[in-house]
């Protein structure tokens, strides 16, 4: 339904109240914050309940009594993708390791499909593993490559190089310098 059409069925003289009940009602991606380590049970009780979910997991191996074992784990910790209605929310609340949904301004923030499915993609054609946030004004160390063991500050953070600006103390000098994230971690 247009937003025309809804104008032209609606009796609130309004536009903008009737466009928020079109999008309260239409089916949309939503994340759901969950307790944590609890992603798995929230993503097979809430497809129980007949809602669709996406929960991206990697495999990773882990070592338990010096024993090796591949596990599946969360891509997202703390998080599971949920397609409902808002006003189905209540439905994927009810399960006691749902703590909330990802919210803006006090309302639940969409995600748009085309995220979903960008996502979705991306990981059956690549492998994906969990990385750290890196935004600007964060402290990063350099953890390979050439200036490894230095430490700077993100100045940019854009998809495949990082700029950031590394201090040589003893020389009270800086550069700005563009490097790969995989070479970065948060400093501690």
């Amino acid at each position: 339904m247009s937003l025309t059409m809804a104008k032209l069925c609606s009796k609130d003289p309004h536009p903008a109240s009737a466009l928020s009940v079109l999008s309260n009602d239409a089916v949309r991606w939503y994340a759901a914050y969950t307790q944590p380590r609890h992603e798995k049970t929230v993503d097979r009780h809430l497809r129980a309940k007949e809602l669709e979910t996406y929960l991206p997991l990697q495999r990773q191996v882990r070592c338990w009594n010096g024993r090796r074992a591949e596990v599946e784990s969360p891509l997202f910790a703390g998080y599971v993708f949920v397609r409902l209605r808002l006003s189905e929310r209540r439905k994927a609340l009810e399960h006691p390791s749902v703590i909330s949904f990802v919210s803006f301004a006090g309302r639940p923030a969409p995600l748009g499909d085309d995220e979903i499915d960008a996502l979705r993609n991306a990981i059956t054609q690549r492998k994906a593993e969990p990385y750290p946030y890196l935004s600007a004004g964060k402290r990063v160390r350099i953890v390979f490559g050439p200036l490894a063991g230095l430490e700077g500050v993100v100045l940019r953070a854009n998809g495949k190089k990082t700029r950031m600006v590394v201090s040589v103390e003893f020389l009270q000098r800086s550069i700005a310098v563009d490097l790969e994230p995989g070479d970065l971690r948060a400093a501690a």
